[in-house]
């Protein structure tokens, strides 16, 4: 059984004895599957947790408030301005019983609705109604929690492929073609680099409020220069190796060379760089957000709600939650970059082996 594995594994890529080897480190294996399911249920989050009806059957007609949008009240009789009161009509219809009926989402509250919607309360402790309770505004903590995760996680992964982008194009020229080219790069980098990054962002934040895509390009302005300089690195070592001699006196181009020969050969390190990368766009985020400087308010932010919840430190549900969350987040990016980082060691699938 042994000698067939064995035999079997022998015609393996080099990329599937990776995987398998990184499904072995159980720890970061599990984290990756967690975080990669959450992470795709976070995009169903408005139908799963919205104080906004999937479907209203009234009076022998539906109507589907979730894909719509805004719908008024005086629709369905009620007597409210503005939109319809969803799960007031719910009550309403089962006491009337006239055959209409509301399909809510299974946790019917949104992260944006606060007091001033019927019902809700401020500083309400952990129940069967909140699971983890409400803040100093009335909204739902679980809720701005789970809308929370999905915007912190594709930040940092919007933020990281930015950054790699940028890092190929400008450090891989750099390692490639050195020279001039280089040494310019070089010194504009060192220029860049000298200058108050944060000081920056909070100028621009404070000048321009800052929306999501927009503090991606803001940020991006400081977090590219590491990353640069890794790649640069990689590729001003490997072109020094036979290989790409031998591709440049075959004919192949500039482009082709760094991308189909090069680029392959120097995905080690910069794979295993990917998941702390993450780490730090998370960070990134929570920490401007905790700052004031961040996404605007009301959007459910893991910094925003830290900074509400230390300033409320007697109510200990507004604490807890976002720091288990990031915690348990981090902590799991963390087994995973790990688990990369042991799966791909050069050293185990040697090609002198």
């Amino acid at each position: 059984m042994v000698e067939k594995n064995i035999v079997e594994e022998k015609h393996l890529s080099l990329l599937q004895k990776r995987w398998l080897k990184f499904k072995t480190l159980k720890r970061g294996y599990y984290a990756l599957v967690t975080l990669t399911f959450l992470y795709c249920i976070s995009f169903l989050l408005p139908i799963l947790i919205n104080n906004r009806a999937l479907i209203v059957s009234y009076e022998d007609e539906l109507y589907f408030p979730i894909l719509k949008g805004y719908v008024p009240g005086q629709i369905f009789g009620q007597n409210v301005p503005g939109e319809a009161k969803y799960r007031e009509l719910r009550k309403s219809f089962k006491q009337i019983n006239k055959g209409n009926w509301v399909f809510m989402p299974p946790y019917p509250y949104s992260p944006f609705e606060d007091i001033t919607t019927e019902g809700n309360k401020m500083y309400e402790p952990p129940s069967r109604k909140h699971w983890l309770g409400t803040d100093n505004t009335g909204r739902d903590v679980f809720a701005r929690l789970c809308y929370a995760f999905n915007i912190s996680i594709s930040f940092a992964l919007i933020l990281t492929i930015i950054n790699y982008l940028f890092g190929l194009f400008i450090g891989g020229s750099m390692g490639y073609f050195g020279g001039k080219f280089d040494l310019f790069f070089q010194r504009l980098i060192e220029v860049w680099a000298s200058l108050p990054m944060l000081f920056v962002i909070i100028i621009i934040s404070s000048i321009i409020k800052p929306a999501f895509f927009l503090l991606i390009g803001i940020y991006t302005l400081v977090n590219w220069i590491g990353m640069t300089y890794l790649i640069r690195a990689e590729f001003y070592r490997e072109k020094a190796k036979d290989y790409v001699a031998a591709a440049l006196s075959m004919g192949q181009t500039d482009l082709k060379v760094m991308f189909k020969h090069i680029l392959p050969n120097s995905l080690v390190p910069i794979i295993t760089y990917f998941p702390f990368s993450i780490v730090a766009g998370i960070s990134a985020l929570v920490g401007l957000d905790y700052l004031g400087f961040g996404l605007a308010p009301p959007t459910p932010s893991w910094g925003q709600m830290l900074d509400v919840g230390l300033q409320n430190m007697s109510k200990w549900w507004m604490v807890f939650s976002p720091i288990a969350a990031q915690f348990l987040t981090l902590l799991s990016i963390v087994f995973i970059g790990e688990g990369v980082r042991e799966a791909f060691d050069p050293k185990e699938y040697s090609r002198l082996r």
